[in-house]
């Protein structure tokens, strides 16, 4: 049986619960000075105030008894937390960070004025990154979504949503998701995989696109269901790409196979993206950045988590998501990153982290509950991480500051220290 304890924690702070936080309540975090946690094969089994926890796990465990006492055990590991923080493994609930090529030269034009939806009609956007990610093979792709994992990790990053959709075809797409998979499986990270067939019209299906999603309905969900190779079925529902008509074909049949849903609602036009995913009681509407007032409403009064991604806004110079309104009217909000080869090639959360607090308004406790419980339930996760409390999993980031109101107050910087995924220490190193 492993054991672990981190003790002396000079802060631990999370939020609490096994579901979304809504509104008021995401700035509700349990904040504790002087902490420890007693982590027992890979599982929270106690947090709180270090006396408390520490005497709890030496009663239970004549290992950690002895290990505090200063006899060294192998199945126990003891960290010290003095002058840190200890919060929830953070949680990046929207990337697409598996995929071939890159498009400098794109994000250079996009920012010289050229609109993203002219530069899908010129063959690039996701259509150029299809073409590279097609000329893959598993190996391949394999390599590089562990390099960014790996990466991911270094910042605090314990669970990852990766989608498909930069193959648009049928082996590619099944290639990816079982690419997707195997990282899961064989890397420290925690991957949650998502079908985005629907991400773009592909050349092979130009001016077709109802016969296109008529080929993701008919072969693709019931072949992805059946080899269980994704959790959620997502939709890039936009003006010039899929109509909230051809999004809701697919996520009813979708919804019907048993896949959870997702939906890229309201990013550059508002299409009733956010309507529509509240509707159908999709697990979160992402991008928002162009949400109607009616569809805050439906998302205030639903359980539909909006899945708000700053750092594309900055990246595309576009308005920020309204968080501040979307919180106020009683919405559970999340963050990610949106990591993409095209409008946000970033995964840096620290960068997210303080777009929400300066950009967007958001307090950094509610910035916390958005990278973390929100986040969890933005992925079907929320039951068994994104807080730190007995029963969760022991997925814990400790931070080179005595506070989590550092991570907007040094911007944009890791003050990452330690990464516990599990209960196991998958990453160490100094803070910048």
């Amino acid at each position: 049986m492993q054991e672990t304890i981190i003790r002396g924690i000079a802060q631990l702070a999370t939020p609490t619960g096994r579901s979304a936080r809504h509104g008021g309540a995401m700035r509700e975090l349990s904040i504790t000075s002087g902490a420890a946690v007693w982590i027992e094969d890979g599982v929270i089994r106690a947090a709180g105030k270090e006396e408390a926890v520490l005497s709890e796990a030496a009663a239970a465990c004549d290992a950690v008894r002895l290990a505090l006492s200063g006899s060294p055990q192998q199945e126990t590991i003891v960290l010290d937390g003095k002058g840190k923080c200890a919060v929830p493994g953070f949680i990046d609930p929207h990337t697409h960070f598996l995929f071939g090529g890159a498009r400098a030269q794109e994000f250079d034009d996009r920012l010289a004025g050229v609109p993203y939806l002219e530069l899908l009609k010129r063959g690039g956007g996701i259509v150029a990154t299809m073409r590279a990610t097609r000329a893959m093979d598993e190996d391949a792709l394999f390599a590089a979504g562990e390099k960014t994992l790996r990466a991911m990790l270094a910042l605090g990053i314990t669970t990852v949503e990766g989608k498909s959709g930069y193959g648009l075809d049928r082996e590619t797409e099944l290639r990816l998701l079982r690419v997707l998979r195997r990282l899961d499986q064989e890397t420290p990270a925690t991957v949650v995989p998502t079908y985005l067939g629907a991400h773009a019209v592909p050349p092979e299906y130009q001016g077709r696109s109802g016969d296109y999603v008529d080929f993701i309905c008919r072969e693709m969900l019931p072949l992805v269901r059946e080899q269980g190779l994704a959790d959620f079925v997502d939709v890039f529902c936009e003006t010039g790409v899929f109509t909230t008509g051809e999004a809701r074909k697919i996520l009813e049949k979708a919804r019907d196979l048993g896949f959870m849903l997702k939906l890229h609602a309201d990013e550059m036009s508002s299409t009733g993206g956010a309507e529509l995913a509240a509707e159908l009681r999709a697990v979160s509407a992402d991008h928002l950045l162009s949400v109607s007032e009616a569809g805050i409403r439906e998302l205030a009064t639903g359980q539909t988590v909006a899945v708000l991604l700053p750092a594309t806004a900055f990246c595309m110079r576009m308005p920020y998501a309204p968080a501040r309104k979307l919180i106020d009217s009683g919405a559970a909000v999340a963050l990610a990153s949106d990591d993409n080869p095209g409008s946000c090639y970033t995964y840096s959360l620290p960068l997210v982290f303080a777009l929400a607090v300066i950009a967007m308004h958001m307090t950094a406790a509610e910035a916390l509950t958005a990278v973390t419980l929100n986040a969890a339930a933005a992925v079907g996760r929320a039951e068994e991480i994104g807080s730190i409390e007995p029963g969760k999993r022991g997925d814990i980031v400790l931070l080179d500051a005595p506070d989590y109101r550092y991570l907007s107050y040094k911007t944009g910087l890791s003050l990452v220290q330690a990464v516990l995924k599990d209960g196991a220490i998958v990453y160490e190193g100094a803070a910048s």
